[in-house]
């Protein structure tokens, strides 16, 4: 069971980080711009705040920010603020990277841009909240028991157990997997088509100024 629970750590580490947002699109952009080494510290910083946010779930502490209904809305005007300005970074070096090599003369804020994203994120903090607190009970989850039409055949085939340390290493390690092979696959890509630089900047503008709108929208809207 322990081997059975490490990989689908991994497995739901990798499929929590790989979705497009924010941390993706920073560390795309610092991948085909200044290379592999700054885009994996960019996902380095992102995977740093969720040790910090799996320590203080341990110790009770981020449940204290459901019992104040205001924090969740400063947080999203915090992080959309954040993103809008990281998204002028883009655009600027969208325009000034005109091939893989040009952007790797100025120093990398991949990691301290994702890291303070992160800490400002209310979705990655409603995760520990909820799945995280899960992730920690100990217990034993059938994983295919509740999938529909074919829960009954398939129950008991994958049994993953809660609160075990393996499980955890499992899950961090998944993490550790996409923040390593994601740039890599980026930068060799960026090597290869020089355009790619600052196509990837430009698309990362786009996502950081799209989530930081909703954010500050929906920031707004809690405060009303």
């Amino acid at each position: 069971m322990a081997l059975v629970t490490t990989l689908a750590g991994a497995v739901f580490g990798i499929a929590l980080a790989a979705p497009p947002g924010p941390m993706n699109a920073i560390i795309a952009e610092e991948s085909v711009v200044r290379g592999w080494a700054a885009g994996f510290w960019a996902g380095l910083g992102a995977m740093l705040a969720d040790v910090l946010f799996f320590v203080l779930t341990l110790l009770g502490v981020v449940a204290v920010i459901d019992q104040y209904p205001t924090i969740r809305p400063v947080l999203y005007l915090a992080g959309g603020v954040l993103m809008l300005y990281f998204a002028v970074g883009a655009i600027s070096e969208a325009r000034s990277a005109a091939s893989f090599t040009d952007g790797g003369r100025v120093e990398s804020k991949g990691f301290r841009k994702t890291f303070a994203l992160s800490l400002t994120n209310p979705y990655q903090i409603g995760f520990w909240l909820t799945v995280g607190v899960g992730l920690l009970e100990s217990g034993t989850l059938d994983v295919f028991a509740h999938v529909p039409a074919v829960g009954d055949a398939l129950a008991g085939t994958l049994i993953v157990e809660t609160g075990s340390p393996a499980l955890l290493v499992g899950f961090f390690a998944g993490i550790g997997v996409w923040i390593v092979a994601y740039p890599a696959a980026l930068s060799s890509a960026g090597r290869r088509v020089d355009s790619l630089a600052p196509v990837i900047a430009a698309l990362s503008a786009a996502v950081l100024a799209g989530f930081g709108a909703l954010f500050l929208a929906m920031g707004a809207m809690g405060l009303l």
